[in-house]
Protein backbone atom coordinates (compact mmCIF):
# COMPACT_ATOMS: atom_id res chain seq x y z
CA UNK A 1 0.00 0.00 0.00
CA UNK A 2 1.29 3.24 -1.03
CA UNK A 3 1.96 5.84 1.74
CA UNK A 4 2.77 9.76 1.74
CA UNK A 5 6.08 8.77 2.64
CA UNK A 6 7.15 7.44 -0.18
CA UNK A 7 8.11 9.59 -3.31
CA UNK A 8 9.06 8.75 -6.89
CA UNK A 9 13.04 8.40 -6.77
CA UNK A 10 14.42 10.00 -9.96
CA UNK A 11 17.49 8.39 -11.23
CA UNK A 12 20.50 10.00 -13.27
CA UNK A 13 20.10 7.59 -16.34
CA UNK A 14 17.07 7.51 -18.39
CA UNK A 15 15.07 5.36 -20.05
CA UNK A 16 15.93 6.65 -23.25
CA UNK A 17 19.64 6.46 -22.12
CA UNK A 18 19.48 3.01 -21.67
CA UNK A 19 17.53 2.22 -25.10
CA UNK A 20 20.12 3.90 -27.25
CA UNK A 21 22.42 2.31 -25.35
CA UNK A 22 21.28 -0.84 -26.33
CA UNK A 23 20.57 0.25 -30.19
CA UNK A 24 16.40 -0.60 -29.70
CA UNK A 25 12.87 0.67 -28.92
CA UNK A 26 12.06 -0.90 -25.36
CA UNK A 27 8.10 -2.26 -25.86
CA UNK A 28 6.42 -5.30 -24.26
CA UNK A 29 5.15 -8.21 -26.00
CA UNK A 30 2.40 -9.30 -24.22
CA UNK A 31 1.12 -12.93 -25.17
CA UNK A 32 -2.23 -13.82 -24.09
CA UNK A 33 -4.54 -17.07 -24.93
CA UNK A 34 -5.91 -20.46 -23.81
CA UNK A 35 -3.82 -23.06 -21.57
CA UNK A 36 -1.82 -24.95 -24.19
CA UNK A 37 -1.99 -22.46 -27.12
CA UNK A 38 1.72 -22.03 -27.34
CA UNK A 39 2.42 -18.78 -25.66
CA UNK A 40 5.40 -19.89 -23.75
CA UNK A 41 6.68 -22.08 -26.82
CA UNK A 42 6.24 -19.30 -29.27
CA UNK A 43 7.85 -16.96 -26.71
CA UNK A 44 10.59 -18.70 -26.29
CA UNK A 45 11.57 -19.02 -30.16
CA UNK A 46 11.09 -15.16 -30.11
CA UNK A 47 13.42 -14.59 -27.41
CA UNK A 48 15.81 -16.95 -28.69
CA UNK A 49 15.61 -14.88 -32.15
CA UNK A 50 15.98 -11.64 -30.74
CA UNK A 51 18.87 -12.98 -29.39
CA UNK A 52 20.72 -14.10 -32.44
CA UNK A 53 19.95 -10.51 -33.66
CA UNK A 54 21.69 -9.12 -31.13
CA UNK A 55 18.31 -7.32 -29.40
CA UNK A 56 18.73 -7.15 -25.23
CA UNK A 57 15.32 -8.94 -24.40
CA UNK A 58 13.96 -10.85 -21.34
CA UNK A 59 11.32 -13.34 -20.95
CA UNK A 60 8.70 -13.27 -18.23
CA UNK A 61 6.87 -16.66 -18.21
CA UNK A 62 3.51 -17.19 -16.35
CA UNK A 63 4.16 -20.25 -14.83
CA UNK A 64 7.68 -19.84 -13.70
CA UNK A 65 6.26 -15.98 -11.93
CA UNK A 66 4.31 -18.22 -10.13
CA UNK A 67 7.71 -20.42 -8.39
CA UNK A 68 8.68 -17.09 -6.63
CA UNK A 69 7.12 -13.35 -7.42
CA UNK A 70 3.54 -15.00 -7.86
CA UNK A 71 3.73 -17.88 -5.59
CA UNK A 72 1.31 -16.92 -3.04
CA UNK A 73 -1.72 -16.77 -5.65
CA UNK A 74 -4.06 -19.13 -6.61
CA UNK A 75 -6.27 -19.20 -9.51
CA UNK A 76 -9.38 -17.48 -8.18
CA UNK A 77 -10.34 -14.13 -10.63
CA UNK A 78 -9.26 -11.72 -7.96
CA UNK A 79 -6.22 -13.60 -7.53
CA UNK A 80 -5.53 -13.79 -11.02
CA UNK A 81 -6.49 -10.15 -11.49
CA UNK A 82 -3.67 -9.20 -8.75
CA UNK A 83 -1.19 -11.66 -10.51
CA UNK A 84 -1.14 -9.85 -14.12
CA UNK A 85 -1.28 -6.05 -11.60
CA UNK A 86 1.84 -7.63 -10.20
CA UNK A 87 3.62 -8.54 -13.70
CA UNK A 88 2.27 -5.46 -15.63
CA UNK A 89 4.48 -3.69 -12.60
CA UNK A 90 7.72 -5.38 -13.17
CA UNK A 91 7.36 -5.66 -16.73
CA UNK A 92 7.23 -1.35 -16.54
CA UNK A 93 10.58 -1.54 -14.45
CA UNK A 94 11.94 -3.94 -17.46
CA UNK A 95 11.02 -1.54 -19.88
CA UNK A 96 12.59 1.26 -18.00
CA UNK A 97 15.98 -0.43 -18.55
CA UNK A 98 15.71 -0.43 -22.07
CA UNK A 99 14.65 -3.87 -22.70
CA UNK A 100 12.23 -5.74 -24.86
CA UNK A 101 10.29 -7.70 -22.49
CA UNK A 102 7.78 -10.65 -23.47
CA UNK A 103 5.34 -11.46 -20.69
CA UNK A 104 3.59 -15.05 -21.71
CA UNK A 105 0.27 -15.53 -19.42
CA UNK A 106 -3.13 -16.68 -20.39
CA UNK A 107 -4.21 -13.30 -18.85
CA UNK A 108 -7.97 -13.83 -19.54
CA UNK A 109 -9.73 -10.73 -19.04
CA UNK A 110 -9.93 -7.92 -21.21
CA UNK A 111 -10.02 -5.23 -17.92
CA UNK A 112 -6.55 -6.50 -17.05
CA UNK A 113 -5.09 -6.18 -20.00
CA UNK A 114 -6.53 -3.13 -20.85
CA UNK A 115 -4.68 -1.19 -17.22
CA UNK A 116 -1.24 -3.32 -18.54
CA UNK A 117 -1.06 -1.31 -21.70
CA UNK A 118 -2.36 1.86 -19.51
CA UNK A 119 0.73 1.96 -17.49
CA UNK A 120 2.76 2.17 -21.00
CA UNK A 121 3.42 5.11 -22.95
CA UNK A 122 1.46 5.10 -26.43
CA UNK A 123 2.71 1.77 -28.58
CA UNK A 124 4.89 0.76 -26.20
CA UNK A 125 2.33 -2.12 -25.77
CA UNK A 126 1.87 -5.20 -28.12
CA UNK A 127 -1.06 -7.47 -27.69
CA UNK A 128 0.39 -10.93 -29.13
CA UNK A 129 -2.85 -13.12 -28.87
CA UNK A 130 -1.66 -17.00 -29.29
CA UNK A 131 -4.66 -17.92 -31.23
CA UNK A 132 -5.23 -21.76 -30.94
CA UNK A 133 -8.78 -23.53 -30.72
CA UNK A 134 -9.55 -25.19 -27.24
CA UNK A 135 -10.07 -28.23 -28.95
CA UNK A 136 -6.41 -28.56 -30.14
CA UNK A 137 -5.00 -26.99 -27.02
CA UNK A 138 -6.97 -30.14 -25.22
CA UNK A 139 -5.11 -32.38 -27.71
CA UNK A 140 -1.95 -31.11 -26.59
CA UNK A 141 -2.63 -30.83 -23.07
CA UNK A 142 0.93 -30.94 -22.37
CA UNK A 143 0.50 -30.84 -18.32
CA UNK A 144 -2.82 -32.59 -18.35
CA UNK A 145 -4.68 -29.16 -16.63
CA UNK A 146 -7.86 -29.96 -19.24
CA UNK A 147 -7.87 -33.92 -18.36
CA UNK A 148 -8.09 -32.59 -14.72
CA UNK A 149 -10.32 -29.91 -15.23
CA UNK A 150 -13.03 -31.75 -17.19
CA UNK A 151 -12.58 -34.26 -14.30
CA UNK A 152 -13.31 -31.39 -11.70
CA UNK A 153 -9.75 -31.48 -10.21
CA UNK A 154 -9.19 -28.54 -10.32
CA UNK A 155 -11.62 -25.42 -10.22
CA UNK A 156 -11.57 -21.75 -12.45
CA UNK A 157 -9.84 -23.46 -15.09
CA UNK A 158 -9.88 -20.82 -17.99
CA UNK A 159 -11.90 -22.08 -21.08
CA UNK A 160 -13.98 -24.82 -18.88
CA UNK A 161 -15.20 -23.29 -15.85
CA UNK A 162 -13.63 -20.00 -16.14
CA UNK A 163 -13.69 -17.20 -19.26
CA UNK A 164 -11.34 -16.08 -21.76
CA UNK A 165 -12.02 -12.52 -23.15
CA UNK A 166 -10.68 -13.21 -26.77
CA UNK A 167 -9.23 -10.12 -27.54
CA UNK A 168 -10.75 -7.96 -29.65
CA UNK A 169 -7.95 -5.94 -32.14
CA UNK A 170 -4.46 -7.45 -30.90
CA UNK A 171 -1.43 -6.14 -32.50
CA UNK A 172 -0.25 -9.35 -33.56
CA UNK A 173 -2.90 -12.08 -34.18
CA UNK A 174 -0.69 -16.23 -34.07
CA UNK A 175 -2.01 -19.01 -35.31
CA UNK A 176 -0.49 -21.89 -34.00
CA UNK A 177 -2.41 -24.13 -35.81
CA UNK A 178 -2.02 -23.27 -39.06
CA UNK A 179 1.82 -21.95 -38.74
CA UNK A 180 4.80 -23.41 -37.32
CA UNK A 181 6.41 -22.20 -34.51
CA UNK A 182 9.31 -20.53 -36.32
CA UNK A 183 6.51 -18.96 -38.43
CA UNK A 184 5.11 -17.37 -36.02
CA UNK A 185 8.70 -16.32 -34.25
CA UNK A 186 9.47 -14.43 -37.74
CA UNK A 187 5.80 -13.01 -37.99
CA UNK A 188 6.60 -10.64 -34.42
CA UNK A 189 10.44 -9.88 -34.95
CA UNK A 190 9.13 -9.10 -37.94
CA UNK A 191 6.43 -6.60 -36.43
CA UNK A 192 8.80 -5.48 -34.09
CA UNK A 193 11.18 -4.46 -37.53
CA UNK A 194 8.47 -3.08 -39.45
CA UNK A 195 7.33 -0.79 -36.42
CA UNK A 196 11.07 0.40 -35.74
CA UNK A 197 11.27 -1.10 -32.33
CA UNK A 198 14.35 -3.01 -34.09
CA UNK A 199 16.61 -2.78 -36.74
CA UNK A 200 17.36 -6.00 -38.94
CA UNK A 201 20.07 -5.66 -40.46
CA UNK A 202 20.52 -9.20 -42.24
CA UNK A 203 17.43 -12.29 -43.36
CA UNK A 204 16.67 -13.72 -40.50
CA UNK A 205 16.35 -17.19 -42.45
CA UNK A 206 20.29 -16.93 -42.68
CA UNK A 207 20.57 -16.22 -38.95
CA UNK A 208 18.22 -19.78 -38.85
CA UNK A 209 20.34 -21.36 -41.12
CA UNK A 210 23.56 -20.36 -39.36
CA UNK A 211 22.04 -21.73 -36.30
CA UNK A 212 21.03 -25.17 -37.80
CA UNK A 213 24.76 -25.48 -39.52
CA UNK A 214 26.66 -23.46 -37.35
Amino acid sequence: MKTENTVWHEQHISKEQRANLKKQTPCLLWYTGLSGSGKSTVANAVDALLFKLGCHSYLLDGDNVRHGLNGDLGFSDEARIENIRRISEVSTLFLDAGLIVSTAFISPFTQDRASARAKLAQGEFIEVYIDTPISICEQRDPKGLYKKARSGEIKDFTGIDSAYDVPETPEIHVKTAEQSIQECAEQIVNYLDEQGFITISTNISDILSNKKHG
